[in-house]
């Protein structure tokens, strides 16, 4: 056999970051006609101490993702949660490429006007 035909394997990975993730579960929960915002601060501390509102834990390759939101008055929870759900779950999946689980909403609070 000869070495000019005997090519390494080249393989490439990518990896998303849980920063982006996260970003992408922020807008995608706070555009669920409903919430009133999420349960805490946003930004690099919060993730450095794991006390944000949003979690995600990768298992492997697939994302789990923990979230807090307040609601306004006047709206129904379970409903408003499970729009959450379905909206950072889809807009994960579709923007990174990264198989949610599962999204566990909690919601931490409501808005009155």
């Amino acid at each position: 056999m000869e070495v000019e035909n005997m090519k390494p394997q080249v393989s490439s990975r990518l990896k998303i970051s849980e920063d982006v993730i996260i970003a992408i579960a922020r807008l995608a929960a706070l555009d669920v006609k409903g919430v009133a915002g999420l349960g805490g601060e946003v930004g690099k501390m919060s993730k450095l101490r794991k006390n944000g509102p949003i979690k995600i834990s990768m298992m492997g390759d697939v994302a789990a993702v923990d979230m807090k939101i307040i609601i306004k008055s006047g709206e129904k929870a379970c409903n408003i949660a499970q729009e959450v759900q379905t909206a950072v779950k889809e807009n994960v999946q579709n923007m990174t490429g990264v198989p949610v689980a599962r999204v566990n909403v909690t919601v931490s609070g409501v808005v009155f006007e």
